[in-house]
């Protein structure tokens, strides 16, 4: 059973709030401000700190044109949800699983996934992947195969 009902769905920004998502970015990004949220009866309360930097993080990327999901770190994922999180097929992810690469927890017959130990899996992969492209590059450099433009 899943601990948070939060949805993977992304939220993508109509054109209409471009401008409006600008202008508020431009504001997020003031040093040393203190955003406040007025209510709809005029009452008003400091945005604490932690919510002031998942605030302005996701509307940096809106402003830039990018979906946002937002999604807790202790949560469980069914393999289908963490597959998709990693843009691989479910099949694969459960090969992951079952050689030991992420770890999982067994819910009944299913498995879950947390997601904090899919962000490690996805760090360690992409600095595994940076780390084999740099290789390859001097490889091709030494080779005379790649020229570096700097």
């Amino acid at each position: 059973m899943l601990r948070h009902n939060v949805s993977l769905d992304s939220v993508i920004p109509p054109n209409l709030e471009a401008q409006p998502i600008k202008e508020l970015e431009r504001i997020l990004s003031v040093k040393g401000s203190q955003a406040k949220l007025v209510g709809a009866n005029g009452e008003q309360i400091t945005i604490p700190d932690s919510v002031y930097q998942v605030l302005h993080q996701a509307v940096h990327a809106m402003a830039l044109g990018k979906a946002i999901s937002i999604v807790t770190q202790e949560r469980e994922l069914t393999t289908q949800q963490a597959a998709e999180f990693l843009n691989v097929s479910r099949p694969y992810l459960v090969k992951l699983l079952e050689q030991g690469d992420i770890p999982y927890i067994k819910v009944g017959s299913h498995r879950r996934v947390r997601f904090d130990d899919l962000m490690n899996y996805k760090k360690q992969r992409d600095e595994k992947r940076s780390q084999l492209l740099q290789e390859l590059i001097e490889i091709s450099e030494e080779a005379g195969l790649y020229e570096d433009d700097e």
